[in-house]
């Protein structure tokens, strides 16, 4: 590949590195928000209520995520309305992830002992600020490496985005090898770029992991 190609390809790549960057922070605040929701619910929700978070998280977790992506891209056009192509792979993702984060954040509630809400009720606070004071906090502490590995699975699910026509990292790979070929050198790029991103995330799950460690 000659140098003004690979400067070509590399803008070009960037750009939708650009775009996958701001796909994945937006689904990760999405579905971390429709995550936390559906877990409590789950958790703590009236009977009707959990059973709808936990039809929810089976429902997603149980099928494709192109599904999802396609439902929403082409189902809202099917009942007369139109959506971004950006709009639609944020929601999407928000929607699917939520499925995967719901489940990380429950295990991590559950896994606060009883006896911090037990020691709430006898400090006089009421279930719902025992649960932002008290719970939250310590839940947080317990699920931050599995989410930010589920965060991890997210950035690289901003790959299927490509297939409903988004500009994003992977569809701009597809875009180049189109035009000039040279599949191996321009995917290979792609990777590199995705690794970048997802490296040092992974790194500090590890290094997490291995503190939280006894020794």
């Amino acid at each position: 590949m000659s140098a003004d190609l690979l400067t070509s390809s590399l803008s070009i790549l960037l750009q939708g590195l650009f775009m996958t960057l701001a796909l994945s922070a937006a689904s990760i605040a999405g579905g971390t928000a429709i995550g936390l929701v559906a877990a409590v619910l789950r958790a703590f929700g009236p009977w009707g209520t959990a059973r709808v978070a936990k039809l929810y998280v089976e429902l997603f977790r149980g099928t494709p995520i192109l599904i999802t992506l396609m439902f929403i891209y082409f189902g809202v056009s099917y009942f007369g309305y139109a959506i971004d192509v950006f709009a639609a792979g944020v929601v999407g993702l928000s929607i699917y992830q939520g499925a995967y984060i719901a489940e990380v954040f429950r295990s991590g509630i559950e896994a606060v002992p009883r006896s911090q809400w037990e020691v709430s009720q006898i400090l006089g606070l009421t279930k719902t600020q025992a649960f932002f004071s008290v719970v939250l906090p310590q839940t947080g502490k317990i699920v931050l490496p599995p989410l930010v590995g589920q965060y991890l699975s997210l950035i690289k699910d901003t790959s299927i985005v490509s297939m409903i026509g988004m500009s994003e990292l992977m569809h701009g790979g597809q875009a180049i090898v189109d035009r000039i070929g040279q599949p191996v050198q321009i995917y290979g790029l792609v990777a590199v770029l995705y690794f970048v991103v997802c490296f040092p995330l992974s790194q500090w799950v590890r290094r997490h992991d291995r503190r939280r460690l006894p020794s």
